[in-house]
């Protein structure tokens, strides 16, 4: 079964490639923003230090951003999901590119990660994709980063983050901020992948979506194969992103309850449900007479 059939999203992708006015924030590495993938695809780069479009073909970080963005925006006739290729997406690099190696994509720093949230949001985000991991918080870069997801729930804008990929049981401040929606990779058959953290705030809240060996948009012009929460998170991502266009008068607590709750009976485990875009559609026509 393929990725886009696991969690219904093709029936919600034949209604709509998303709309212009819907921006998504991608908060993560640079991108290769001249891709042939993306001769389509609007980008708005915020400036910053690192830039947000990468400088060189071996960095681990534009190899990451770079495959987040093709799950969310590539050519749908490409090989990535390409789920919702018609948003806009708001690009705001967090991570400096280093030289692929064995290493992992870096840790976010907590409080250069809320200074991020804040100028994606000043650039008309209604949703921020966040496909990393936090590094060890200070007591101000903690807090600094709550008022951040705190203001984004003001302001109605719904973040998506991945859950982590240390096989460990336990929250962060991101995933256990009621607001957040957090996302464990599954694989094809919908059990959760080893590597994905589990916790009571991440099964009360999140979801699960497919990440394992997901092919997406790779540097060099070749197709990448990568598993992980990093890859599941963009998944939810591009399913609110389609409903939010199809239901473009909904607030964002709908769109958040009609994913994460609506059409779900949340067992008693710290495994999330699996992610059913179609349902939450079918939902969201129905119980806030939308349709």
């Amino acid at each position: 079964m393929s990725p886009l059939n696991l969690v219904n999203l093709t029936p919600l992708m034949a209604l709509t490639t998303g709309k212009f006015n819907l921006k998504i924030g991608v908060i993560d590495g640079p991108v290769a923003t001249d891709h042939p993938d993306f001769n389509d695809t609007f980008f708005h780069v915020l400036p910053g230090n690192p830039p947000g479009k990468c400088s060189r073909n071996d960095s681990i970080a534009c190899s990451h951003g770079t495959f987040v963005v093709g799950v969310l925006s590539a050519q749908r006739q490409s090989l990535a999901p390409s789920i919702c290729p018609g948003c806009p997406l708001v690009i705001r690099s967090i991570f400096p590119e280093k030289t692929v190696g064995n290493s992992q994509i870096p840790s976010a720093d907590p409080l250069t990660l809320a200074t991020a949230i804040l100028e994606s949001i000043a650039a008309g985000v209604r949703i921020i994709n966040l496909s990393l991991d936090l590094s060890p918080p200070t007591v101000l870069g903690e807090q600094s980063l709550e008022e951040a997801l705190n203001y984004a729930a003001q302001q109605g804008v719904i973040i998506v983050a991945a859950a982590g990929n240390q096989a460990t049981i336990g929250s962060s401040v991101i995933t256990r901020h009621p607001w957040v929606i957090p996302v464990v990779a599954c694989d094809f058959q919908g059990r959760p992948t080893g590597q994905s953290n589990l916790a009571n705030s991440i099964s009360k809240r999140g979801l699960s979506a497919p990440g394992d060996h997901i092919i997406s948009t790779g540097i060099h012009g070749k197709p990448r194969t990568f598993s992980g929460t990093s890859a599941a998170a963009p998944f939810v991502t591009g399913a609110i992103a389609l409903l939010w266009s199809q239901f473009p008068r909904a607030t964002a607590t709908q769109v958040r309850f009609s994913l994460t709750q609506g059409y779900l009976r949340r067992q008693p485990s710290l495994v999330p449900p699996l992610l059913n875009a179609w349902a939450a559609y079918q939902f969201m026509g129905k119980e806030f007479n939308l349709l």
